[in-house]
């Protein structure tokens, strides 16, 4: 009642010119400044999309999309025009006619108890919207009609509308038509049905009381009334308005095709980054539009093999039991529901409960009152463990489970051999302790085409890509060679593989670095020692180069931000980031040129401005270029080493792959280069490795460091995911070689002496040499017991020695090395793990 007087008074008050005269003068002096709607910027969602444009990511206080009203179709301006003003186009603010139907309507509905009719314009919801309070009195009534003819006067009606369908609250957290076409029916405004365009403007009003599956019949109702009113304004005929009504409610969310899998911690990683750059207000509330770098289908091949390759690795490490226990198996089904999932779990794993065990299978039960069951065969890997120990495998079910065990479990559809199982076969699954990170990128622009922090963000939103710094072992040692390669040493230098003993200083015990074999192999070529990856090696080259020297190259590299001046740095015992490593792997590839990773390709702002863009390489003919002809673009990057020594260490790294600690890596089946990295007591394990135009590189180990166990190492844990994601990658690409940049010279070698290979000869290869640094009848073997820096100047990068020989590099000149035979040497298997041994206090 209060309201039909309060509109009775209101029609009163405005009836005669004198009326409005007070009016004015009462409410007029102190109302908001309506002008302000002229430069008024709603807040509006910004929007994350991959590469290919598909949403990754939506962050808002308000999820609004704004659409200008020139690209809002037709037929749902029409639909809210019918519901909430039909006279919108023919009134100046206030529908003084749907006013008095109003008031008439009120009257007649005295005592029926009926909803009161309002008779608010388009015009009038703006005005309260934007520049006035909810408050229900006469006074805001009163002030909002005078805020709508101003608001008439000074802006198109067309103006009004736009503002209108932007700003109004359709429920479901939508602001906005757009955000409601969306977020109800998973459409553009474009797509919509007239029926959807209907149940759309039925909503203002109040949308919780339409909610389309829990007000269903409300909903359908109100629907069906807009399109009876959009019929009789002549927005539709009869017929489509009584097909709209036939039409079912039903709501879809966003299908799979249009949002980005498995991309949480990439997608956290740019939200940080954006409101690090722009404010928790522009990121929230300014509409920016995000193109990443983010391939999806790297993305999901690349959830996929750090998943499987962290279940691998847990499954060899046996059964550590079930999630929880039944006390009984009475009533099992409500007593499953209350057992909450694992935080984390895999989309295709289930919870499921042991209700008997036969000889040849476990059977299950699941909430949904469905069973299956386990064959012993997929129980085979679930070895229980006994005091630390793996117990044996189980011969049946009864060996591992017991009923009421509350597992996880997988659907299977074949066993390991192809075989099809039954419907209902499933294995049994454990979610890993143990944890990982994969980053992969193109080494030309540091564009980051897929990023996984971890087994799972619903476990833990820690990215180990980007915030975990991790030791990097023998990942670290292809700098150390590099710089080697910067100031004068070749592939082919001869390098003293023997005991090794430093004094770090007084009150620490001396540092004795071991080779993994615990064997030494004398005088050795500078590429067999990364190839198996030979600790006293790289210890007494980079001795012999200077610990400032291979300091200034990992820094360069970015590997480490300030790197310690001691030896057994050299041998990984820095900390640095799966990104961070992989970054500088990307700059070997690319021929030594500086690149920054990057999530973010382009920013735009809600006007489309583009406010960041990624690659800032100038392009003077770009705009201007004639069709067909190709754009010169001028690459400005940093050269971060001589590009003869990069691909000699590229060609190195492939020997890892073809000959040395990552031979498992041939399974890509497609020209590869990379290295193991396995730090003190088997704490961080890694391969980071690379084809012509993609780097990857794999982390794995405990959140909370420990050993991983004393058989494993990079090659046995980090390698096969590295090899299930590469293989897949780069499944549909042909097979290219490795660039070669003018300058090199390739020489028939033995890789084990270093000296020219004759005819026949079983170990020999074509090595990368730069020019006049082929290998002569004099050889040096490097002592590497004292430092002796060379000091070259980058200027000089690539050039011959004036005298065509090797510049001096420490060490004693010998006779010419033959084979590298030494006392206690013994052949190390191809594939063999490497560790970083005990730094003796240094790490």
């Amino acid at each position: 009642m209060m309201r039909i007087v309060l509109t009775l008074a209101l029609v009163s008050l405005m009836g005669g010119a004198g009326g409005v005269a007070v009016i004015a003068n009462r409410f007029g002096g102190d109302l908001p400044d309506y002008r302000a709607l002229a430069n008024y910027e709603p807040a509006i969602t910004t929007r994350v999309l991959a590469s290919d444009g598909r949403l990754m990511a939506e962050y808002a206080i308000e999820r609004r999309v704004y659409v200008p009203i020139q690209a809002i179709p037709q037929t749902v301006i029409n639909a809210f025009l019918s519901a909430e003003d039909k006279n919108f186009y023919e009134h100046s603010g206030v529908d003084f006619v749907g006013l008095f139907r109003a008031v008439v309507t009120n009257v007649r509905n005295v005592g029926s108890g009926r909803r009161p009719v309002g008779a608010s314009t388009i015009t009038q919801q703006v005005a309260k919207n934007f520049l006035l309070s909810s408050e229900v009195s006469i006074d805001r009534k009163v002030k909002e009609a005078i805020l709508a003819f101003r608001i008439e006067q000074a802006f198109s009606k067309d103006r009004i509308l736009e503002l209108y369908l932007n700003e109004i609250y359709l429920g479901q957290g939508s602001y906005g038509v757009a955000a409601a076409a969306m977020n109800y029916f998973n459409k553009g405004l474009d797509e919509l049905t007239v029926a959807e365009a209907a149940y759309l403007a039925a909503l203002p009003k109040a949308p919780n009381n339409y909610h389309p599956t829990r007000k269903a019949e409300a909903a359908r109702a109100r629907r069906n009334w807009v399109l009876e009113r959009m019929a009789e304004d002549g927005h539709i005929t009869k017929e489509q308005a009584e097909a709209g009504a036939a039409e079912p409610l039903v709501v879809r969310e966003r299908d799979e095709a249009r949002i980005v899998r498995h991309a949480e911690f990439f997608s956290e990683d740019v939200r940080r980054q954006l409101q690090a750059r722009y404010g928790e207000e522009a990121l929230y509330k300014g509409g920016m539009y995000v193109r990443t770098t983010l391939d999806p289908r790297l993305q999901d091949i690349a959830t996929d093999a750090l998943r499987n390759g962290l279940i691998n690795y847990d499954q060899r490490h046996g059964y550590r039991g079930p999630v929880a226990s039944l006390p009984t198996v009475n009533g099992w089904k409500e007593l499953l529901t209350a057992i909450p999932a694992p935080p984390g779990l895999p989309e295709m794993w289930r919870v499921a409960v042991v209700l008997r065990l036969d000889p040849g299978e476990a059977r299950l039960g699941f909430t949904d009152g469905y069973g299956g069951s386990i064959p012993t065969a997929e129980l085979a890997w679930a070895r229980p463990l006994q005091n630390g120990r793996l117990g044996a495998a189980p011969r049946k079910p009864a060996d591992i489970l017991k009923v009421g065990d509350v597992i996880l479990v997988e659907a299977l559809k074949a066993n390991a051999k192809g075989k099809p199982y039954p419907n209902g076969t499933f294995a049994l699954r454990q979610m890993p302790e143990v944890e990982g990170a994969l980053v992969a990128m193109d080494p030309h622009t540091g564009r980051v085409l897929a990023m996984v922090g971890g087994f799972s963000r619903g476990r833990s939103e820690f990215n180990r890509a980007t915030q975990a710094k991790r030791q990097p072992g023998s990942a670290f040692k292809p700098f150390v060679y590099l710089s080697a390669l910067d100031h004068g040493y070749t592939p082919a230098t001869i390098i003293l593989d023997a005991p090794f003993v430093y004094d770090p200083g007084p009150g620490q015990p001396l540092w004795r670095p071991k080779n993994y074999s615990g064997q030494y192999y004398g005088p050795t070529t500078l590429r067999v020692g990364i190839e198996m990856s030979r600790n006293l090696m790289t210890v007494r080259l980079a001795n012999a180069v200077g610990m400032d020297v291979v300091a200034q190259t990992a820094e360069r590299f970015g590997v480490v931000e300030t790197m310690p001046r001691v030896l057994a740095a050299s041998l990984g015992a820095v900390e640095t980031t799966v990104m961070n490593l992989t970054t500088a792997y990307a700059m070997l590839v690319n021929g030594g040129r500086r690149i920054e990773p990057t999530l973010i390709d382009r920013i735009q702002d809600r006007n489309g401005k583009t406010v960041y863009r990624h690659d800032q390489r100038p392009c003077d003919t770009c705009l201007a270029s004639q069709p067909g002809a190709v754009p010169v673009i001028v690459d400005n990057r940093e050269q971060m080493t001589d590009p003869l020594s990069a691909y000699q260490m590229v060609s190195i790294l492939q020997g890892v792959v073809q000959r040395g600690t990552g031979s498992k890596v041939r399974a890509v089946g497609k020209t590869v280069a990379g290295k193991t990295g396995t730090s003190n007591d088997s704490l961080d394990t890694w391969f980071v490795g690379f084809s012509p135009d993609l780097v990857c590189g794999v982390f794995v180990g405990y959140d909370e460091p420990r050993s991983l166990g004393g058989h494993e190492a990079g090659s046995t844990t980090a390698a096969p995911i590295f090899t299930a994601f590469m293989k897949e990658a780069l499944a549909d690409k042909p097979d290219l070689p490795f660039r070669v940049p003018p300058g090199i010279k390739f020489v028939r070698i033995d890789r084990h002496t270093g000296q020219r290979a004759g005819p026949g000869s079983p170990e020999a290869l074509l090595e990368a040499f730069k020019p006049g640094t082929e290998p002569s009848d004099a050889q040096v073997v490097i002592d590497g017991s004292a430092p002796t820096p060379l000091g070259a100047d980058p200027a000089t990068w690539g050039a011959a020695p004036a005298d065509g020989t090797l510049p001096p590099v420490g060490g004693q000149v010998l006779a010419p090395v033959q084979a590298p035979a030494w006392e206690g040497a013994a052949p190390v298997p191809s594939g063999a793990p490497e560790t970083a041994p005990s730094a003796g206090g240094l790490y």
